[in-house]
């Protein structure tokens, strides 16, 4: 926490996946990111304030913003660049800018953590209404992991396809909880459901007061 600004996530992703730029481009708002570019993904308190970040982040160096979402509570926003050097200069610029280290950050913590074997039909489709990704086919595993802060689902989503061949279906990024949703053969899923619940643990943040590491 800096001032009246508190730093809920911050994220560097070094290489967006096939999927996962793709994902990003379809929810995206701004300038849509491509795959193998490099992105920051900066997560806030209050919202308000991602509004001057943004503009300390894209004068800061040659990044292109994907991503912003401005609520009364959480804003969030996302940076993206063909150079790993440039989403780096900006998240560190946005870090200066209010006064606090990258492990200043909160760190994530998995709220729910579901596998579910041999999707029938009309779950699937249930799913399939509401999703921005790929489809859950009849049959496949799904795997639905619900984290707190939300900016993290980003991170999570772009491990889990680095992890296994998975598909993307859902991720949500902002808000109270951020949420992803993947499936895909069971032996692929279960490999990205270790992976990506190990990564997020290992991430370094602090314990807010009352919440248990």
């Amino acid at each position: 926490m800096a001032g009246n600004i508190e730093l809920r996530t911050y994220v560097f992703l070094d290489s967006l996946q096939l999927q996962m730029a793709s994902y990003l481009a379809t929810v995206s708002k701004g300038y849509f990111p491509v795959a193998e570019q490099a992105c920051a993904i900066i997560e806030i308190s209050p919202g308000i304030e991602i509004n001057r970040l943004t503009d300390v982040a894209l004068k800061a160096t040659n990044v292109k913003p994907g991503i912003q979402i401005v609520e009364r509570l959480f804003g969030l926003l996302e940076v993206h660049s063909d150079d790993q050097a440039d989403a780096r200069q900006a998240g560190a610029a946005v870090l200066d800018s209010i006064g606090v280290k990258e492990t200043d950050r909160m760190k994530p913590v998995v709220m729910t953590s579901q596998l579910i074997k041999n999707v029938s039909d009309h779950h699937a489709q249930m799913i399939n209404k509401v999703r921005y990704g790929n489809m859950v086919l009849r049959g496949d595993t799904l795997y639905v992991l619900e984290m707190q802060p939300a900016g993290y689902a980003y991170y999570a989503a772009n491990e889990a396809e680095k992890a296994s061949r998975i598909n993307i279906i859902n991720v949500t990024g902002f808000g109270s909880f951020g949420r992803v949703y993947i499936a895909g053969d069971e032996a692929e899923v279960l490999v990205s459901k270790e992976i990506v619940e190990s990564r997020l643990a290992a991430l370094e943040g602090r314990v807010p007061a009352g919440r248990k590491e």
